[in-house]
């Protein structure tokens, strides 16, 4: 998750509320990233199904629900499910046109 460098707080609060990830600073912004896979399945995707997000950062996360969930079904494994995901991603972040 990125967020601009003035939500700091915010994102290294994730680490110790989810008990995962970490935090990178950039320049004017900051990034919560989580590598592990359980990590986002049973820790991420459950806290973001509760507290909800809004706007873009709401398609995002319905984007990176598809994604888990081929991949929890190991359709990551396939050249298609890739694609697939490739696909997911592509639409994410900057690149989202809705």
């Amino acid at each position: 998750m990125t967020q601009h460098d003035r939500d700091e707080d915010f994102l290294i609060s994730l680490i110790s509320t989810l008990n995962c990830g970490r935090y990178i600073p950039k320049s004017g912004y900051g990034e919560f990233i989580v590598e592990k896979f359980t990590d986002v399945s049973e820790k991420v995707i459950p806290i973001f199904e509760e507290f909800k997000l809004h706007g873009i950062k709401y398609q995002n996360f319905e984007d990176l629900k598809k994604a888990a969930l081929l991949m929890k079904n190991k359709v990551h494994l396939t050249r298609e499910g890739l694609d697939e995901i490739k696909k997911i991603k592509g639409r994410m972040n900057k690149n989202r046109l809705d």
